[in-house]
């Protein structure tokens, strides 16, 4: 069965710290609390600098942005679970970067929140917000419909069964690694 994620895309550039992802003050949050998870989510993103205007708009607790465009070190800074899990609750289902820092694509996984693709051209320079795209998982490849233009992504590889799964966790539990 053929995987796909359509939507608005939200652009950011370069060296996009968890500080900006959540900031610390927000870190007391507790997402295995539903309502907290909600709330968690609602914060996303608004550590980022003013030029990239607003990823939720104001009063609401969802994006209308499932997918996000980036540039190289996405995710870079402290190692916290905390920032794919924010852009998860905040309804984000992919992240399409040129580079990532690496606990970032690896909290992806382990926490099963959102799809950590990389970019084979530098996508935040050709993208804007707000354009409508699609990701074709089978394909490897993003579709710009407002450009009218198609782009290969690098495989996910073995982390996509992972984050299939829910997760690290519900990824041992399904193939039998660990015990229900």
């Amino acid at each position: 069965m053929n995987k796909v994620i359509q939507g608005k895309i939200f652009v950011v550039d370069d060296n996009i710290d968890t500080d900006q992802i959540i900031p610390a003050e927000y870190l007391t949050l507790v997402p295995s609390k539903p309502d907290e998870y909600e709330k968690l989510g609602s914060y996303a993103l608004v550590g980022l600098p003013d030029r990239y205007g607003k990823f939720i708009t104001s009063g609401q607790m969802k994006t209308e942005y499932p997918i996000i465009v980036a540039g190289e070190n996405f995710g870079c800074g402290s190692s916290r679970e905390h920032a794919p899990i924010a852009l998860g609750a905040s309804g984000v289902k992919a992240v399409v970067a040129q580079s990532y820092a690496r606990i970032f694509f690896r909290n992806c996984a382990a926490t099963g929140e959102l799809y950590p693709w990389e970019s084979v051209e530098r996508l935040c320079n050709e993208f804007q917000t707000g354009q409508e795209v699609t990701i074709d998982f089978d394909q490897n490849q993003i579709t710009n419909h407002s450009l009218n233009k198609v782009y290969a992504l690098k495989s996910l590889g073995e982390v996509r069964p992972v984050i299939d799964a829910g997760g690290i966790f519900a990824y041992a539990r399904q193939t039998g690694m660990i015990s229900r």
